[in-house]
């Protein structure tokens, strides 16, 4: 191991190499910060352990505009003028792509402030396995155009990039009212094929009930950013949180980084929603039988805490006949998640096969 350690520059997350001055990055999977020019590696350990608590912050104090000042932080970004990301770029950088959109972007000097990272999830995958599990991907779409399969082949690099998560815990006791549902059957005669019969009618039988229920939510996910399409937000996880690192730059080395664009009283709604569906369900159970109704759920909630943390995608943004279309894999699972055009060509030979062999079978059934 080097006696040199590297050192950040002006811009938070460029770590110059010690032997060659090139700019380190850090290397998926093993843990260390590397120079692509001269081949020196640095352990990220070098300067300091990795591990250790990742601290909650106190929300009501964060809403009131009271959280310490060491938990803001200033950052430099271009906001794209198509899907509105807000992307961190090298201080030299003046023109880019967005890696949400492919729309060519002016780095300008604007800045945001916002809360710190406390928590990020190190890239676990390489770009060349990212590659990978989105060809397999792209190899499933057979009404996709040709093109796009062209597209995967060229190697054109892909973006990795950290998106931005806030996560939120919070204490909760709900009391609730409504009715316990148990089934049972009453046999009625009916008149069936010119018969007399009879046949089983399912019935329910309703009571009061209500009670109260709890639970403590650890960590709900909500993602701090609009630039891409919900479905794949949602289908983006699982992620395994118990990986998480206390935040450090040297993880972000050779990666961009999107700040949040949804505010933290924003994000708990979408994570009280979560809740809600949650306890509903703890609700349901709770009153048992064999259906139920909730009339009424009251909920109290205490020691809310939040974290703002960053999760790693792999991105590939791509133009066709004039339109973006996106493949994002989870850069700790390979999970592929995407955009596509459909090959009118292909969905046409598809129909007319379709049409053939329903029309040789239909033949067949006729000369039997």
């Amino acid at each position: 191991m080097s006696d040199h350690t590297a050192t950040p520059t002006e811009s938070d997350h460029h770590f110059p190499c010690p032997r060659c001055g090139s700019d380190l990055r850090f290397s998926p999977g093993d843990g260390k910060l590397v120079c692509d020019h001269c081949g020196f590696e640095e352990p990220i350990s070098a300067g300091g352990p990795w591990g250790g608590s990742i601290a909650e912050l106190d929300f009501e104090r964060a809403l009131a505009d009271l959280l310490p000042l060491q938990e803001m932080e200033v950052t430099r970004v271009t906001t794209c003028p198509n899907c509105a990301a807000q992307v961190e770029f090298d201080p030299d950088q003046h023109a880019a792509e967005c890696p949400f959109c492919a729309t060519p972007v002016v780095a300008d000097t604007g800045t945001n402030r916002h809360i710190k990272p406390k928590g990020v999830l190190p890239f676990q995958i390489t770009e060349e396995e990212a590659r990978s599990a989105m060809g397999a991907w792209l190899g499933q779409l057979w009404f996709a155009p040709g093109g796009l399969q062209d597209y995967a082949r060229k190697g054109r690099r892909m973006q990795g990039v950290y998106v931005p998560y806030w996560t939120f815990d919070a204490d909760t006791r709900s009391s609730y009212r409504g009715e316990r549902g148990t089934v049972y059957y009453e046999t009625r005669p009916v008149m069936r094929d010119g018969k007399m019969t009879t046949q089983r009618v399912a019935k329910v039988r309703w009571r009061p009930a209500s009670g109260r229920v709890a639970r403590f939510f650890d960590d709900v996910l909500v993602m701090a950013s609009t630039s891409l399409p919900k479905r794949f937000i949602d289908a983006l996880p699982p992620w395994d949180l118990g990986l998480l690192e206390p935040y450090r730059p040297e993880f972000l080395a050779g990666f961009r980084a999107e700040a949040y664009s949804v505010d933290l009283d924003q994000g708990f709604v979408e994570a009280k929603q979560a809740m809600d569906r949650q306890i509903s369900r703890d609700v349901k159970f709770d009153i048992g039988g064999d259906q139920q109704r909730i009339h009424r759920i009251d909920t109290d909630m205490s020691d809310i805490t939040f974290k703002h943390i960053l999760l790693p995608i792999w991105l590939a943004a791509y133009k066709f006949r004039g339109q973006t279309f996106r493949i994002v894999v989870n850069a700790q699972t390979g999970r592929v998640q995407g955009e596509r055009p459909w090959s009118t060509w292909k969905i046409a030979v598809a129909v007319v096969l379709g049409l053939i062999v329903a029309g040789a079978v239909g033949y067949v059934m006729a000369q039997q």
